[in-house]
């Protein structure tokens, strides 16, 4: 049996432990081989491939990113792209494929079991979006990055006496956001699930000046106001047409100082929140899907991906993980309104 391996969309802390748990037990449990595939999709498209063997996943669990390399590559939107991928794993010999990533990633590979390819999905995204399963790695690690620089902006913004807005990554869901501003005791917390109305969010920076402390507001970088205007970096769309987003931070400090009269800055901590080593929560995690990953291509329960429900790891189709975007319910959002102002 070979095995392909293959790691898309925005890369995340936790890759590695995955990529390093599916070929240790492939190899020394089932006695498989493993091959490579360079920067997601592009590589079984064009045939890119790396040697994938124990010495190369040796002391790569702590490390953030990923060594097989990642990419937006959409092969659905490249004429004869599917084609092209079932003729270049069948010339390299690769009876199955390990396919890590998020919606868009596990969507190629639902297209791709449709057409034939033995394919299992392993959820990865920093957002926690994906449905079907509870946790997602990357995620952990991204909301510990989010809580140290709000506890951090903390500080400067009372000694200063300003306003701090901190602009996290999120997309179109408002997880990140969420458990970063509870975390971390932020004042206002803006999430695209709820347009926020930016008069009440300006009443909740007067009303935190008047107790003598500093707001800081956590603010998902998918957060629009409550008139549908969304703030945009670029109007640049990707391969899986999804809008470049950005900038909502600085609008936001902006409004707030035309309003309130007082000092606001805006600190967006981007990339930042996908580099660097893992967290125990998200190592543990990436391990263990791993290892279901490679026990599903032994099963040959191909479709599927492996999804973390209670303290279990499943195996649900890869149509019923895609479906649909898993958002943060109002009800999750009102208890962080408690803490507002």
């Amino acid at each position: 049996m070979r095995v392909g391996v293959l790691t898309g969309g925005g890369d995340c802390p936790g890759l590695n432990a995955v990529i390093r748990a599916v070929v240790r037990k492939g190899v020394q449990v089932y006695g498989y081989e493993f091959v490579g595939f360079r920067a997601g999709w592009r590589g079984p498209l064009e045939g890119d491939t790396v040697a994938l063997d124990v010495q190369a996943v040796r002391g790569i669990l702590p490390r953030g990113g990923t060594i097989l390399g990642s990419s937006r590559t959409n092969p659905v939107k490249v004429e004869g792209g599917v084609e092209r991928i079932k003729d270049n794993l069948a010339g390299l010999g690769v009876d199955a494929l390990i396919a890590i990533g998020g919606e868009d990633t596990l969507g190629v590979a639902s297209e791709l079991y449709k057409n034939g390819v033995n394919v299992v999905g392993v959820p990865k995204t920093i957002d926690n979006d994906l449905n079907a399963t509870d946790y997602t790695f990357g995620f952990d690690t991204a909301v510990n990055i989010g809580v140290e620089a709000v506890d951090r902006l903390h500080t400067t913004a009372e000694s200063h006496h300003r306003a701090l807005i901190c602009e996290v990554m999120g997309r179109h869901a408002g997880w990140i956001a969420l458990h970063v501003g509870m975390a971390a005791g932020a004042n206002v917390i803006l999430i695209p699930e709820r347009p926020f109305d930016i008069e009440k969010v300006c009443q909740y920076v007067e009303s935190r000046f008047k107790t003598r402390y500093a707001p800081i507001i956590v603010v998902s970088e998918g957060a629009h106001p409550v008139d549908g205007q969304m703030q945009l970096q670029t109007g640049e769309r990707d391969a899986f047409g999804h809008v470049r987003l950005g900038g909502i931070g600085q609008a936001l400090a902006d409004e707030i100082e035309k309003r309130t009269g007082k000092e606001a800055r805006a600190t967006v901590l981007g990339h930042i929140q996908r580099g660097g080593t893992p967290t125990a929560f998200d190592r543990v995690l990436a391990t263990r899907f791993g290892l279901q990953a490679i026990d599903a291509v032994k099963d040959g329960d191909y479709g599927k991906m492996v999804a973390l429900q209670g303290t279990d790891i499943i195996r649900v189709g890869l149509d019923e993980a895609t479906k649909e975007l898993k958002t943060v319910p109002l009800e999750r959002y009102s208890e962080a309104e408690v803490f507002f102002g």
